[in-house]
């Protein structure tokens, strides 16, 4: 492993299931991390997320080869800008967050002359905080990377060995593309489901504890991805708009046809539709990326981000 020190900033579900999985999988390499919340850095100290908690981010990445950063996409200027005094000069920067152009622009404004290679690991839960991590959160998932163009081909392999050696299967993409990508299998998903919740919720002639006793397979998973930690989705939303606006514009005209379809009583569209949805839920099973059991025997742990 290229990496002898690792730091992690921020100590919620992602960053203490990286550094509980470079414990368990990778000895030899040293971990410290930081949250900005007092009581956070108490119970990752507890819960030994990284062998060393200290009282500020630069104490954290000193000496640091790889630093990454586990905070809101919102948060991502803020938290690079606390510790650039404090960086190694040869140190490699990267992150886990959901948009990528965004972070790519502000890691690299506020930590000029540091190689940024982001990356995106698709896994998480609906829970969030220093009690929700587990180390084989990134066991068969996959991570984007996404190096800009300038970054150090011996820094991304050494990145890609990085993720591969706690677990996960790499695929690397330009921040633009995965963006796109993201829009459709991610973050349109997540915003239908705080919509439909929302409106559930929101409905005067359906009560509380009726959408609750009454709650079919479908709502359920709505409210399960609906759960999701309120801070990153909104940072996502806001740093990835232009390509969420795009996949919401797409998705209303679908959603139109359909209206019209049921309206009009055409079973036959309905079906065709239907069909082919089916048929990519069992791609999506095939390429081993779900599971055809009951609740997809997702258990307390399944929720991609």
């Amino acid at each position: 492993m290229p990496f002898r020190h690792v730091a992690i900033i921020g100590l919620g579900l992602l960053g203490g299931s990286i550094g509980l999985a470079v414990q368990q999988h990778l000895p030899g390499v040293r971990t410290s991390g930081f949250d900005l919340d007092p009581a956070t850095r108490t119970r990752a100290r507890e819960r030994g997320l990284t062998a060393l908690v200290p009282e500020t981010a630069a104490e954290a990445v000193t000496g640091a080869d790889l630093v990454i950063f586990c905070v809101p996409v919102g948060a991502m200027s803020a938290a690079a800008a606390s510790v650039a005094g404090a960086l190694a000069p040869d140190a490699l920067v990267s992150d886990v967050g959901s948009s990528k152009q965004t972070v790519v622009r502000e890691l690299t404004q506020a930590l000029p002359g540091i190689d940024v290679i982001p990356a995106h690991p698709v896994a998480g839960t609906e829970h969030s905080g220093p009690d929700a991590g587990f180390a084989a959160l990134f066991r068969k998932r996959w991570c984007i990377i996404t190096p800009p163009a300038e970054a150090s081909i011996a820094k991304l392999d050494a990145l890609s060995r990085f993720w591969e050696a706690i677990g996960a299967t790499v695929e690397i993409m330009t921040p633009e593309h995965h963006d796109l990508v993201l829009a459709v299998t991610s973050h349109l998903p997540h915003l239908i489901a705080y919509t439909i919740v929302g409106t559930a919720s929101d409905l005067e002639e359906v009560t509380r504890s009726e959408v609750i006793k009454y709650s079919a397979g479908g709502f359920r998973d709505f409210t399960r991805i609906a759960a999701s930690d309120p801070t990153m989705w909104r940072d996502v939303f806001l740093s990835n708009r232009d390509a969420v606006l795009e996949m919401l514009q797409r998705f209303t005209e679908d959603l139109t046809e359909l209206q019209k379809a049921i309206r009009k009583g055409d079973g036959e569209m309905l079906f065709d539709q239907f069909t082919r949805t089916r048929a990519i839920r069992r791609s999506i099973i095939a390429e081993g990326q779900d599971d055809a059991r009951p609740d997809f025997g997702r258990g307390d742990h399944q929720s991609d981000a």
